[in-house]
C-alpha cells in the first residue's frame, strides 16, 4: 500500500473517530440546553436559570473533553491528525463559551422580559412542609424554592409512617399545609382519613394519570424503582447468583446473608403490595421465612447500601438510587450493584414520592406553588442529577447511568398505587410478627 492511500485512510479514520465524537457530544449537551431553553420558555424563576447555567455550561465542556479523549484513544498514533482534532474540539470549546456568554446575557436579561418574580408576591408568607423524605434528598431543592419564591419554608423531617402517624393524630389541628412522602402508602394513610385537598388540575395534568391518586388528593413528584442490591465480589453474576423473585430469598442458603430494613417507609409499601398480589397468608409466610434466615436490620436504605459495599451482607432490599450516591461519591469500584427482578413480583415495584396538601392548609396557593416548583423542568433535573430518581414528566431525560423505564416498567408489578393504601394493615402485621415494635 503506497504511502498516499495510507495516508488517506489515516485520514478518514481519524474523521469518522471525530464525528462519533462529536456526535456524543452533540446528543448529550444539546439535551443539558434543552432544560434550560424549557426553562426560559417555560419563563421559571431568573435566579433559578442562572443557578442551573454554570453546571450545564461545565457538563457540556467536560462532554467535549470526554469525546475528544474517547476520539484519541481510537485513533491511536495518527500524527498530526491528533493534532487536527484536538484544533478542532478546542475551535468548538471557544464557540461553546460564546454561546454560553449570549446565553448568560438572556438569563440576566430575564428579569426585565419575565413577569414579576414570585418572591414579590410571596414575601413573608410561610410554607408548612411535613416530610416523610430526608432532608439530605431534599432540602436542598427546598432552599431553592425558598430563595426563588421569597417565601419563608418551615419543614418537620421524619419516616414517611411517623408523619402520616402524626397527621392522623392532629387531624385538624395540625399546622402542616403540605405533606410530602417517599411513597404512595403514607400519602393513601391520610387521603382515607379525608385530610388531603383535592389538587388543582393544572398540577394533576402535568404527570401520567398513574402517578396520581385516583381522586387527585396528591401527586407524584419523582419516580423510583424496588430493587435488590448485592456485593459484586459476592455475586459476581447476579443472573445466576440471585433468585428470580423475592420468594427465592427464603431459601435457607440465604440464612445471614440479607440485610432490610423493615420500618422503612418503601419496604412496608413493597409488603403492602404483597398483600395485595398475593394475600395475606403468603405474604406472612415470606416474611416469617426471612425472619428464619436472620436478616440483619438497618434503620433505612442508605446503612443497606453500605453495608452491602463492605461485604457485612451480600444483599439487601432497597430503592434502585440509593446506590448510586455510593457510586457518585465513590466511583465505579465500589462493589455493588442494583438488580432488577425480572419476575414482575412486589420485588419489582415501580412507586413515587408524592405530594399532597392538607385540607386545612394555612397556604394552599402557596403549597400548590412548591409542587409546581418541583413538577417544573428544572425541579425534575434537580432529582435526575441529584438524587437518581426517573423523572415523571415529559420532556426530561432519566439518568443515564439507569436502566430505562419503560423496560423496568413492563416487567413491573401491575398494581395501582392507590392500591398502596393500607399502610395501617401492613404495620399491624409486621408488628404481629415480631419485626417492628
Amino acid at each position: 500500500m503506497n504511502s498516499s492511500v495510507r495516508e488517506r485512510l489515516s485520514n478518514e479514520k481519524c474523521e469518522e473517530c471525530f464525528q462519533k465524537a462529536a456526535l456524543l457530544f452533540s446528543c448529550q449537551y444539546l439535551r443539558g440546553w434543552a432544560g434550560f431553553l424549557t426553562a426560559v420558555h417555560n419563563r421559571i424563576v431568573p435566579e433559578l436559570i442562572a443557578d442551573l447555567t454554570p453546571s450545564l455550561v461545565l457538563h457540556g465542556h467536560l462532554l467535549m473533553i470526554q469525546a475528544y479523549l474517547q476520539s484519541a484513544s481510537l485513533m491511536g498514533d495518527c500524527g498530526g491528525n491528533r493534532k487536527l482534532l484536538a484544533r478542532k474540539v478546542v475551535l468548538g470549546s471557544l464557540v461553546l463559551l460564546l454561546f454560553t456568554v449570549l446565553l448568560a446575557g438572556c438569563a440576566q436579561g430575564a428579569d426585565e422580559t419575565l413577569p414579576p418574580p414570585a418572591e414579590n408576591e410571596n414575601a413573608g408568607e410561610r410554607l408548612v412542609i411535613y416530610s416523610g423524605r430526608s432532608d439530605s434528598l431534599v432540602q436542598p431543592i427546598i432552599d431553592q424554592f425558598e430563595a426563588a419564591s421569597g417565601a419563608e419554608v418551615d419543614v418537620r423531617y421524619g419516616s414517611t409512617s411517623e408523619i402520616a402517624g402524626l397527621l392522623l393524630e392532629e387531624g385538624a389541628n395540625s399546622p402542616a399545609d403540605l405533606f410530602y412522602a417517599q411513597d404512595p402508602g403514607g400519602l393513601g394513610a391520610v387521603q382515607a382519613a379525608g385530610l388531603l385537598a383535592p389538587l388543582p388540575d393544572e398540577i394533576l395534568d402535568k404527570v401520567p394519570e398513574r402517578f396520581a391518586a385516583d381522586d387527585g388528593s396528591w401527586v407524584g413528584i419523582s419516580g423510583r424503582a424496588r430493587t435488590v442490591v448485592y456485593n459484586t465480589d459476592a455475586i459476581p453474576t447476579p443472573e445466576t447468583g440471585l433468585p428470580d423473585d423475592l420468594t427465592g430469598f427464603t431459601d435457607p442458603a440465604w440464612k445471614g446473608r440479607l440485610g432490610w430494613a423493615p420500618t422503612n417507609a418503601s419496604f412496608q409499601a413493597m409488603v403492602t403490595a404483597m398483600r395485595h398480589a398475593w394475600g395475606d397468608e403468603a405474604t406472612r409466610e415470606w416474611l416469617v421465612g426471612i425472619q428464619a434466615n436472620e436478616p440483619v436490620e438497618y434503620a433505612s436504605n442508605t446503612p443497606i447500601v453500605a453495608a452491602v459495599g463492605a461485604g457485612e451482607v451480600d444483599a439487601g432490599f432497597v430503592n434502585h438510587y440509593y446506590l448510586h450516591r455510593f457510586l457518585a461519591e465513590e466511583g465505579e469500584s465500589f462493589p455493588a450493584r442494583n438488580y432488577f427482578l425480572p419476575s414482575g413480583g412486589p420485588g419489582s415495584l415501580i412507586m413515587v414520592s408524592g405530594a399532597g396538601i392538607l385540607e386545612t392548609a394555612d397556604n394552599p396557593e402557596l403549597a400548590a406553588q412548591f409542587i409546581n416548583f418541583l413538577l417544573s423542568v428544572p425541579g425534575q433535573q434537580y432529582f435526575v442529577s441529584q438524587t437518581f430518581e426517573y423523572p415523571v414528566v415529559e420532556g426530561v431525560a432519566a439518568p443515564a447511568l439507569l436502566p430505562d423505564f419503560a423496560e423496568l416498567d413492563a416487567q413491573a408489578i401491575d398494581i395501582s398505587l392507590s392500591d398502596l393504601a393500607d399502610l395501617q394493615g401492613t404495620q399491624d402485621m409486621l408488628l404481629e410478627l415480631g419485626i417492628i415494635e
